[in-house]
């Protein structure tokens, strides 16, 4: 085994899921507290509406949020039950299927987020 490569404990009974990186607990994790600290995004939510590339189905995104992979597919999560429909958590940006701008705003606010409705 090279002395460089990152193998090495990914479970353990003791305390459950290994981080690869720090090698702790996940819960006990430094490496999501590290990327707590460094903001995504630059504070501002922004919802738009888009229809390119999808076959002319509309499609909600949210971009701009400041939350580590974990908390924003928590929230992408919350939003998709919040409208009723499907989506999914790509490269930092929430998509939901269908025109729900007003709802996601509604929520994200009701959340503690400064969500503003971009685009026409």
């Amino acid at each position: 085994m090279k002395s460089g490569s990152k193998g090495g404990l990914v479970y353990s009974t003791d305390a459950g899921r290994m981080c690869p990186e720090c090698r702790q607990a996940l819960a006990a994790c430094i490496c999501q507290a590290v990327g707590r600290t460094q903001p995504a995004g630059d504070g501002v939510v922004r919802v738009t509406r888009v229809t390119k590339g999808r076959g002319g189905k509309s499609v909600t995104l949210v971009k701009g949020l400041a939350l580590n992979p974990l908390a924003l597919a928590a929230l992408g999560k919350q939003l998709r039950t919040a409208c009723g429909s499907g989506g999914t958590v790509k490269d930092g940006v929430i998509e939901v299927q269908g025109d729900h701008c007003d709802r996601i705003i509604e929520a994200l606010r009701k959340d503690g987020h400064s969500a503003k409705r971009a685009g026409g």
